[in-house]
């Protein structure tokens, strides 16, 4: 049940970089989390683009496009080591989707949302970490 979520403002990617930066940005968060790359885990692994207004985000530096990542995780699903690459490596796609340098990464800000266990539903119930990590290893053996 990984989701992560990128908003920008809008013409802020190009064509072929949004076509590609939501399935990268989801991959990108499985491989952090661990999971297994399985038909189970990539049905449940959700990446929203939200475009948003030029203008609607304001710095009071410069109107270049700011970048905004939100990645919710069960709570525990990510250690200090496995946030530290998700941040690097997503700050990389997102620079790269939008034909940006290293020298840009400032604009880019990744939140590590960790949601509660009890506190994630999925098709009409709550759903357990245990449950889902029990279901992610049926998927490998299956």
């Amino acid at each position: 049940m990984p989701l992560i979520e990128l908003t920008v403002p809008e013409g802020a990617l190009p064509a072929d970089g949004r076509e590609h930066i939501q399935r990268t940005l989801a991959k990108t968060l499985l491989k952090w989390e661990g999971a297994p790359d399985t038909a189970f885990i990539r049905s449940i692994s959700w990446s929203y683009l939200h475009e948003i207004p030029r203008g609607a985000v304001v710095n009071l530096e410069d109107d270049e496009p700011r970048f905004r990542v939100d990645a919710t995780v069960p709570a525990g699903a990510l250690s200090e080591r496995r946030k530290a690459g998700l941040v690097e490596d997503v700050t990389a796609e997102v620079l790269k989707a939008a034909g940006l340098t290293e020298a840009d990464s400032a604009r880019v800000w990744v939140l590590i949302h960790e949601q509660p266990e009890g506190t994630w539903g999925g098709a009409g119930r709550i759903v357990k970490f245990a449950e889902l990590a029990a279901a992610a290893k049926q998927s490998q053996e299956g």
